[in-house]
């Protein structure tokens, strides 16, 4: 048990100021996301959109996503993270607010993909941040307590989500808004004067004098990327379809989705950091990243058994000790990979590739849903994360 607890505590050992700080920014920010959980579910009771819209609309979200990943790391690049994080955060208080004002599928979707090209921008940005303010030994555990702390919020942010739904859907989109707006209150009065860590050397083995390289033409990174964008799709059900079948499968209300999904945040908060600094001292990032992605397999071949209830807080869990696993490494395997000076862009591009699962997600799994039934996307989705674990094994061996 001393040992037990010993290990626990080093876990946090060695954290900048800085990182706890951005930790709590992100908490803040993620305890009022109550949109995007509740999405699917608001769209079919209150707005009475059919199921295959929902995958329309989502799919805009996840556009979105890609749109603001790039932009994010582009812009990143050129004018600092400070900057892209601020104007993310404030321009998007005001785009909450005003979303429950359109009501047809179309409509949404446009203001649902203005809105994630602006909150989806500060990603890049803020992987930049933890990268920069993170001593070089704690680059992967700066990543995980930033992790941890969005789960954290994620804990609680359904769960409220979940409370307000029950009184009026409009209010999970005022509460993202004032979670926004306090978080970016926080976000510049810690960060506004404040330079990130200079390091003497760099941690990979790039030459910072040379042409900065491009991610894009980096095939090895590229190829990488892929197999993360195939992962996030599969462990992005979690956002769509999976609150869809607890409803529709299980008969489950808001309020119990609610307590599920906070479920999830609420183990990643417990063991994500111990988990870390574990696999940080037995296993290569290759062997992380292979049992999280297995995990997520293992996951969603759960979910079609008929065993009852109980199961559903199994491939939660499973699912959450999956991400724990794999991907905080995948993100510092991208900042190992970058120079200095292309930071942006390899955390813009590992950004976009969870965000354009944003995109394909939401579209197939409802149309799967709704054409072959929830069973046959579980299966589905647990035989191609067999074969992600191995690409990815390959793949981060080589880099």
């Amino acid at each position: 048990m001393k040992e037990f607890i010993r290990l626990y505590i080093d876990a946090y050992r060695g954290l900048s100021r800085p990182a706890w700080m951005l930790a709590l920014v992100m908490l803040v920010n993620r305890t009022g996301a109550m949109v995007l959980p509740f999405l699917g579910i608001y769209m079919t009771q209150a707005l009475n959109f059919s199921i295959r819209e929902v995958g329309v609309v989502l799919a805009c979200f996840g556009l979105g996503a890609v749109t603001g990943s790039w932009l994010g790391g582009w812009l990143t690049d050129r004018f600092g993270n400070f900057w892209v994080q601020t104007l993310s955060l404030l321009a998007s208080v005001p785009l909450f607010v005003v979303t429950p004002l359109f009501t047809s599928v179309e409509t949404l979707a446009a203001a649902i993909y203005i809105l994630s090209v602006v909150t989806e921008s500060f990603r890049p940005a803020n992987s930049v941040s933890v990268a920069r303010y993170a001593r070089p030994e704690n680059i992967t555990r700066a990543f995980s307590l930033n992790r941890m702390a969005i789960n954290l919020g994620f804990s609680v942010g359904p769960a409220m989500g979940g409370f307000l739904a029950s009184i009026s859907y409009h209010w999970i989109f005022y509460g993202n808004a004032l979670g926004a707006f306090i978080a970016a209150l926080i976000f510049i009065a810690f960060f506004a004067k404040r330079k990130g860590t200079i390091r003497s050397k760099s941690t990979h083995n790039i030459d910072e004098t040379a042409a900065p390289k491009s991610p894009y033409g980096d095939w090895v990174f590229l190829l990488f990327s892929f197999f993360c964008c195939i992962y996030a799709i599969c462990f992005f059900q979690l956002l769509s379809t999976l609150p869809l079948f607890y409803q529709k499968a299980h008969s489950l209300d808001e309020k119990q989705v609610g307590i599920i999904l906070g479920f999830s945040g609420f183990v990643v908060v417990l063991f994500e950091m111990l988990l870390v600094h574990i696999a940080e001292r037995r296993l290569s990032y290759a062997s992380s990243i292979f049992w999280g992605t297995a995990l997520c397999a293992l996951s969603f071949a759960l979910l079609p058994l008929p065993i009852g209830y109980w199961i559903l807080y199994v491939s939660i869990f499973l699912l959450s000790i999956s991400e724990i696993l794999a991907m905080p490494f995948m993100a510092s395997v991208a900042v190992q990979r970058a120079s200095r000076r292309t930071q942006g862009a390899y955390m813009g591009l590992n950004a976009l590739a969870f965000s354009a699962a944003h995109v394909f997600s939401p579209f197939l799994g409802t149309r799967i849903a709704d054409q072959y039934g929830f069973n046959t996307l579980w299966w589905g989705t647990a035989i191609v994360l067999v074969g992600v674990a191995i690409g990815l094994y390959v793949i981060v061996r080589k880099l």
